[in-house]
């Protein structure tokens, strides 16, 4: 540690100051401030979430009280008006906050309320990102990428300006948020961050043609069933240069969208089987996570989480603990899914590839398939939330 500039003590250099209060703006200001917001919470009566440390429950009696902490921004929800109104009370004395009522916006995110429930969105932040890249009055596409496009690196020239790959690709990052259709388009453009060529830039004005047309898009959340369910796919030997597959997952809660992820895999799978399995286990610990999660909302999955997949042969390798000759390659920890099934935390589950939504992260699609998968997702504009919820009055 070195003592700051300006500040060197000249009859003792190799001194430096003790930190008795963290300032605004310095490293450890945030986690100094979450230290003590949480243990004054704690003191209130508050305990905080095993499966998200950010997340802090309050249940006495019937009251039910939930507090989401990023930072200095605050999410307050919760069954009983009186207690909230007695805890923002209390959390005035103690601190200087501000009230902002009912949820509009947290963190770049656009919460509309409707008939039906809430809509998620970021066409605010997403224009934002358009500014940034000169690309405000593009003309639109209808899909994030083509479904064929050069991918020979060595006859290709660099980007002359990588920063600014960098800077638009990182924001896209946080604009997937609200909207899984982009899901892939990011993950690929991202495998290119080190060296960006002139063609992954030109993919990137295409995916920013794609966000120009579809800015009002975003994630409807709707009262419904709180069953939890899985969909795990994959694509085998996708990348042309390494022939790595790539994994995609969904999860919904109810109707819901809930989570998604998209990833290559760490190594090259000899057969569709094994390229399909590793996602089922990559849900997996997902799931388990978000049952652990949910039961905290009080929300017990009693009955095993359905996972669903399009492989039958990976569905028969999660299911049956045999030795496989053309298996036993495979890490340890693939083999996971195997004892949650045993366990009946999950079940596996066929389902149609045609009717498979993880197939939306995995794969460039037509625009035809593309928007039926959109729709799978349950991703739609707020607009249409909007003329539904006037059609059921």
């Amino acid at each position: 540690m070195k003592q700051s500039p300006r500040f060197v003590d000249k009859q003792f250099p190799n001194h430096i100051c003790l930190l008795k209060k963290a300032i605004y703006g310095w490293k450890q200001a945030p986690r100094e401030w979450f230290s003590t917001f949480s243990a004054y919470l704690i003191q209130y009566g508050f305990r905080s979430s095993s499966a998200d440390p950010s997340l802090l429950l309050f249940n006495h009696n019937s009251i039910q009280l939930y507090i989401l902490v990023y930072v200095d921004d605050i999410l307050l929800t919760g069954n009983s008006t009186s207690e909230i109104d007695n805890l923002l009370t209390a959390l005035h004395v103690r601190f200087s906050m501000r009230n902002l009522g009912p949820v509009s916006q947290f963190l770049g995110l656009q919460i509309t309320s409707t008939a039906t429930g809430l809509h998620l969105a970021q066409s605010i932040y997403a224009t934002s990102i358009l500014h940034k890249a000169g690309m405000v009055d593009c003309k639109p596409v209808s899909t994030p990428l083509p479904t064929k496009f050069l991918r020979n690196e060595q006859s290709d020239d660099l980007y002359e300006r990588p920063e600014h790959y960098h800077q638009i690709t990182g924001a896209l990052q946080y604009l997937m948020i609200t909207r899984p259709d982009l899901l892939y388009a990011v993950n690929f453009l991202c495998q290119h961050m080190h060296q960006p060529l002139q063609t992954h830039y030109n993919l990137l004005k295409r995916v920013l043609r794609y966000v120009k047309v579809t800015l009002s898009l975003g994630l409807p959340i709707r009262p419904t069933s709180l069953q939890l369910t899985g969909y795990a796919d994959s694509d085998w030997a996708a990348d042309h240069l390494d022939r790595r597959s790539i994994t995609g997952y969904c999860a919904f809660l109810g109707h819901n969208l809930i989570s998604w992820i998209v990833k290559k895999q760490s190594s090259v799978t000899r057969s569709s089987t094994e390229a399909e399995y590793r996602p089922l286990s990559t849900a997996t610990c997902d799931l388990i996570w978000l049952r652990r999660l949910l039961a905290k909302f009080q929300s017990i999955q009693t009955e095993p989480t359905k996972l669903y997949c399009d492989n039958v042969s990976a569905l028969a390798l999660a299911t049956n603990p045999v030795f496989h000759a053309r298996t036993k390659h495979i890490e340890i920890d693939a083999h996971f899914i195997r004892d949650c099934v045993r366990t009946k935390q999950l079940s596996v589950h066929h389902i149609c590839s045609q009717d498979q939504p993880a197939g939306l992260f995995t794969k460039s699609l037509s625009s035809t398939r593309h928007l039926q998968l959109c729709d799978k997702i349950t991703i739609q504009p707020s607009i249409v939330i909007l003329r539904e919820a006037d059609k059921n009055k």
